[in-house]
């Protein structure tokens, strides 16, 4: 257990970033889900949609540090080419 006041202090600093960082998390994977979804029923523009919606998210979770740049990056990649070959 923390002893010193700065280490308490960095204790309620990180419980309150971890708390962020999970909604965070969770927000992306809902979104990331969410074209999961579509591109399962086989809906070409649904998918796309939801592609449209998710990819900011998941850029914005890059940017605050939830997950690194080339995971985001990387996941938006492979998404996008599901859904661009889901008619043909």
């Amino acid at each position: 257990m923390a002893n010193t006041t700065s280490a308490k202090k960095a204790t309620r600093k990180i419980a309150r970033r971890t708390e962020v960082n999970k909604a965070r998390r969770s927000r992306m994977r809902t979104f990331l889900r969410k074209v999961e979804e579509a591109i399962a029923s086989g809906d070409k523009s649904a998918a796309a949609e939801a592609l449209k919606a998710a990819q900011p998210e998941i850029m914005r979770a890059a940017q605050k540090g939830v997950v690194h740049k080339n995971t985001a990056s990387r996941k938006v990649s492979r998404l996008a080419h599901r859904v661009s070959t889901l008619a043909s």
